[in-house]
């Protein structure tokens, strides 16, 4: 409190005492242990969790119970950016190279047709149903044809979806920052805008200039990991995360796209077998936690809820023509030349979900003084929240009806390992989810490779080393313990008992796929 109202008053000199850092520590400690309560609110209620943090600085804000006037929105961007960053390589860290391969083509060409098609459509929509000026309109319908990383990853890992759906949605997610920004970033800064393929050829140019810089040093990050033995196993997550901000630092400089830079290090640091990964994975989690609290807090402050009042019914306009017009057309034509099925294509367009993302990017024509930029900060303010509301919470409800997410679909085994460096091996722990098919299988049964075997189950809180005989059942779990040389191959055997079951042997690691596409055919 005390460091925000230093901040929402440039003009104040007194410094920051210790009595000040304590009410400031007091303050952020409590935002942080309220925010971590509601996510279970809000993975309760399907709901991502952004709207509960949105609140908290809603309710500290100058109409709330605090009163904190805050409208410092330069550095609520400098700080969103940050955020962002941090977000974007948590989001990298724990996306599946070999998921989202076979979609990238089809990732990519929503982040760039899919995009382009929803700032004309959404841009025509506010200008001619809103009465809002072509510019205005054009920065409206750029800010919000980005989906928000942080909401799509914390929502769609909870609903199970095909692994086709999942992972286009999570790297169009990761990659539709880079286009839009640039966009916004023109929009916002220059005149009109007299050829248009100019402004085509600087983001292809600035996208590929992130690229590289992010590919590079994403397999530089992994190859010194790899090959150089820090002295402490906690100083591999300090270096994952400074690599991945170098990557984002160095594209931004290089006048390229930051953002995708640090999504693709972050990606390929993630898919690197690099050591310690457990731990890794956990720091970076808990900061992508922080940062979205941090964010979404401080967007809510930002806001002034009083002068909503008027931008309400813009708001809803916009996101009908966006939800129901802009976003189902960008996705199918996008996914035109790749004969995605109808169903597949429905659940995309719905579940193209805002963010914080769009906030943040409505800040930058208030830093640039274009005129209007409050109107249009409110108006995307409401249009994310209700939206959201909406959307998120239909999502599984949407995909069962189209019978892509079919409850009794195996759900995919969550199993860390931890490396036992001395012992050339590695520790395996693995829980068996409610619906995977691992449910009644013999541990004989899972026919582990030579070299690996379950040591230990836990069981209604009860340790047991099992039988060959004894049975699994949901809600186990399981430590097993491998050799080097067989690790990932007994991390397949159990990927592919928890899909197939029994049959894994003669389905496959996809086995559940295999027959899902055999029952459709």
């Amino acid at each position: 409190m005390v460091l925000t109202r230093a901040c929402a008053q440039p003009g104040r000199k007194r410094p920051l005492t210790v009595h000040d850092l304590n009410q400031l520590l007091l303050v952020c400690s409590l935002v942080l242990l309220v925010a971590v309560a509601a996510v279970r609110i809000s993975s309760r209620s399907g709901l991502p969790s952004l709207l509960v943090y949105l609140a908290i600085g809603v309710a500290m804000g100058q109409d709330g119970i605090a009163g904190i006037h805050f409208d410092n929105a330069e550095l609520t961007q400098v700080m969103g950016y940050a955020a962002l960053v941090v977000i974007l390589a948590e989001g990298g860290l724990g996306t599946k190279w070999s998921e989202i391969r076979p979609v990238l083509p089809a990732a990519s060409a929503l982040a760039l047709v899919g995009v382009a098609v929803s700032v004309g459509v959404t841009a025509a929509g506010a200008h001619y149903l809103t009465g809002l000026e072509w510019r205005q309109a054009l920065i409206i319908g750029a800010v919000v044809s980005s989906t928000d990383a942080a909401a799509v990853f914390s929502v769609l890992r909870r609903v199970p979806l095909p692994a086709r759906v999942t992972g286009t949605l999570e790297a169009e997610s990761g990659f539709n920052d880079a286009p839009v920004l640039i966009l916004v970033v023109a929009f916002s800064t220059a005149g009109p805008i007299e050829h248009w393929y100019v402004l085509i050829g600087e983001i292809l140019l600035e996208l590929a200039i992130g690229a590289a810089i992010g590919l590079a040093v994403g397999w530089l990050g992994s190859f010194g990991l790899r090959h150089v033995a820090l002295p402490a196993s906690g100083l591999y997550p300090i270096a994952v995360l400074a690599i991945a901000v170098t990557a984002y630092a160095a594209g931004a400089m290089a006048h390229g796209s930051g953002f995708l830079a640090v999504y693709l290090a972050a990606m390929m640091m993630g898919n690197a077998r690099l050591p310690h990964w457990p731990a890794t994975r956990g720091f970076a989690e808990g900061l992508g936690w922080i940062a979205q609290i941090g964010m979404f807090v401080l967007l809510g402050l930002l806001v002034t809820p009083h002068e909503l009042g008027d931008d309400i019914v813009p708001a809803l306009l916009i996101g009908l023509v966006l939800t129901m017009v802009a976003r189902p057309l960008g996705v199918v034509l996008g996914l035109l030349p790749f004969r995605v099925p109808w169903q597949e294509q429905a659940l995309m367009s719905w579940a193209g979900l805002r963010g914080a993302v769009p906030i943040i990017l409505a800040t930058i024509p208030m830093v640039e003084g274009v005129a209007g930029s409050r109107r249009i900060f409110n108006i995307v303010f409401v249009l994310v929240v209700v939206y959201t509301l909406v959307q998120g919470p239909t999502l599984p409800w949407l995909a069962r009806k189209l019978h892509l997410g079919d409850d009794a679909e195996a759900a995919d085994l969550g199993i860390e390992s931890a490396p036992l460096e001395r012992l050339r091996g590695h520790l395996l722990s693995l829980s068996i989810p409610k619906d995977s098919r691992m449910h009644g299988v013999e541990v004989g049964e899972l026919r582990l490779p030579p070299g690996a075997a379950v040591t230990l189950v836990v069981r209604d809180g009860q340790s047991f080393v099992p039988m060959p005989t004894t049975v699994l059942q949901r809600g186990d779990e399981l430590l097993v313990v491998a050799t080097d040389p067989v690790r990932d191959a007994a991390e397949r055997r159990l990927r592919a008992v928890g899909h197939g079951g029994k049959l894994a042997g003669w389905l496959g690691a996809n086995g559940a796929a295999r027959r899902a596409r055999g029952d459709r055919r």
